[in-house]
């Protein structure tokens, strides 16, 4: 049997360090480590966070939470103080506009703007000192708390004042602009001779015909279509004809006829269709032919006037 051969042997110097077993003295053990001593933790005198039993105070969580908000707050603000900014002008701005709408409702309706003085404006026939008079519990109302009522009951004892207009002129002044009735003729009734206008309103009434109007002959007075188309043809012709018209009959709304002047000349006018119409002919009819020299005038179709 052949024994095995030895392993050969590797010198001292090519062992590696930590393969080196330092050579000791037979009978003396081998020193123990050096180790650094340990600490057990302690709680920090400049971390308060910690108790003594290591968990933080309940104190101290909420101090944290605080600031944690305060700095969530803090970068909320910086990231909207754009939209914050155009929120403060336009909450500015209506309350600018607040209290100039308050202001100024509150001086309106306040003793400053109240009516002093009343014009009345637009008064020819009407007695202007008695529609005046007949106002004055306007007086001292503020001129936006004018009684509109109070005024038509004032003014509908005029039968000449057809409609009216109210204008406030700060800061004393109210203006009444009234538009008179026009009456277009007399017609002849028990009590005397009633000057009416074209929507058959009694004026006036008078013993005798006045001066200027002409006599209306209407079949079913004032409340027929006859009167009616009466008054549009009145109110259709020229001031220069319309003086000298004496005369206005009609028993149909198709056959108005006009008297002029002290010649007795008659205008055939037929109904009141085209009456501005009409009206232009008849004037060119007149300024060609006087009433004195023609006896009657046609111009029921205004395309074909005719002189007789």
């Amino acid at each position: 049997m052949r024994r095995p051969s030895p392993l050969p042997q590797t010198p001292e110097s090519a062992r590696p360090r930590s393969a080196r077993v330092p050579e000791r003295e037979v009978g003396h053990p081998a020193p123990a480590e050096e180790t650094a001593p340990v600490t057990p933790l302690a709680q920090s005198e400049a971390d308060p966070a910690w108790d003594d039993t290591g968990a933080a105070g309940l104190r101290d969580v909420w101090r944290a939470s605080r600031a944690r908000r305060r700095a969530l707050k803090a970068e909320v603000k910086r990231f909207t103080v754009r939209q914050r900014r155009r929120r403060n002008i336009w909450i500015g701005v209506g309350a600018a506009f607040l209290v100039m709408v308050v202001g100024t409702a509150g001086a309106a309706y306040s003793p400053l703007f109240a009516v002093e003085r009343i014009d009345v404006v637009g008064a020819s026939q009407v007695d202007v000192a008695a529609v005046t008079e007949a106002l004055d519990a306007q007086l001292g109302t503020p001129l936006a708390m004018v009684d509109d009522s109070a005024v038509k009951a004032a003014l509908v004892r005029f039968p000449l004042v057809e409609s009216y207009t109210l204008e406030a002129r700060p800061p004393h002044d109210l203006v009444v602009r009234i538009v008179e009735r026009t009456p277009i003729g007399v017609m002849q009734t028990p009590a005397g001779f009633t000057v009416v206008d074209a929507a058959g309103v009694e004026l006036s009434t008078t013993p005798e015909v006045p001066a200027g109007q002409p006599v209306l002959e209407i079949a079913g007075g004032t409340d027929s279509a006859a009167f009616t188309a009466a008054g549009r043809v009145v109110r259709a012709l020229p001031d220069a004809v319309r003086a000298q018209v004496t005369g206005v009959s009609a028993s149909t709304p198709d056959d108005v006829t006009l008297t002029l002047g002290a010649s007795g000349s008659r205008v055939v006018w037929g109904s009141a269709d085209r009456s501005a119409e009409k009206a232009i002919v008849l004037d060119r009819l007149m300024a060609k032919s006087p009433p004195d020299r023609a006896k009657e005038y046609d111009v029921t179709s205004p395309e074909a006037g005719v002189v007789r």
